[in-house]
């Protein structure tokens, strides 16, 4: 049988070799998987800014949009508003006229129409 022997200093140089060989396969693979994390959480989190720029874009024209609509609304209530006004005082002014062309009949009226709603009022 022929065995090989190696001399004691072989043997450590080759087993620490080995080590110093895996421990820098560990570190590349360390590098390797923190550089890609990196590159993962920077893509996560460009993909997150993108996301929010565009859910505040669409939330602000909402804001613009509902604002604009509100100010419609507003609008139209004061023109409809300043239309019932404007029609009241037309009503007051031909009723003013009217009792001052004939007053003994917008005396009978006034006294007819209070008769009448106080006995509506009674029951």
């Amino acid at each position: 049988m022929n065995k090989q022997v190696q001399a004691p200093g072989d043997v450590g140089n080759t087993a620490a070799e080995r080590i110093e060989d895996r421990a820098e396969r560990i570190k590349q693979a360390t590098s390797s998987a923190v550089t890609n994390t990196k590159e993962a959480v920077e893509r996560a989190a460009d993909h997150v800014e993108e996301s929010l720029h565009r859910a505040t874009d669409k939330a602000a024209d909402a804001a613009t949009r509902a604002t604009e609509k509100a100010d419609e609304y507003r609008q139209r209530g004061r023109e409809a508003y300043d239309d019932a006004v404007d029609r009241a005082d037309e009503w007051l002014d031909r009723a003013r006229e009217y009792v001052r062309e004939k007053p003994v009949q917008s005396v009978a009226i006034a006294l007819g129409a209070g008769w009448l709603l106080g006995r509506i009022l009674r029951r």
